[in-house]
């Protein structure tokens, strides 16, 4: 599991208990969603393949950290699950919706581990903490010695 901390770079992190908060928000969702899928009757070997496709959208990092923040956002973001899964019943096509708890099942494991949505400053700065152990503090003249 990653460990989420708050440094100056990442000021708009949550912290403490929110942050625990949102972890468990990101686990009802994985759960939720999976439970829907498994009485879904949806095949299972789709759920495997498909599961982490979302982190596709981390190859946008190609191209920078501003368009892979985007990239990776728009793909990570609950917003787009439910789009697909509306389309999906206003053109009465039922696999939108399989598809759809697949990509919200990642999302709230994703957000249960606390990977969060990134800023454009740094992969590892998120909306639930940056990633990544706290570097050490640089020892100051006075602790030298």
């Amino acid at each position: 599991m990653t460990e989420a901390t708050t440094e100056p770079t990442n000021p708009g992190a949550v912290r403490g208990g929110l942050a625990s908060l949102m972890r468990a928000e990101g686990a009802a969702l994985f759960i939720g969603a999976s439970l829907f899928y498994l009485i879904s009757d949806a095949p299972w070997e789709l759920y495997a393949i498909l599961f982490f496709a979302p982190d596709l959208g981390m190859l946008g990092y190609l191209a920078g950290q501003r368009i892979g923040a985007i990239v990776y956002n728009a793909l990570h973001t609950t917003v787009a699950p439910l789009v697909l899964a509306i389309a999906g019943l206003l053109v009465l096509w039922p696999m939108a919706g399989t598809l759809a708890l697949i990509w919200f099942a990642h999302i709230g494991f994703d957000r249960m581990l606390g990977f969060g949505l990134k800023y454009g400053s740094s992969f590892h700065d998120t909306h639930l903490g940056r990633l990544g152990k706290r570097k050490p503090v640089a020892a100051g003249p006075a602790e030298a010695n």
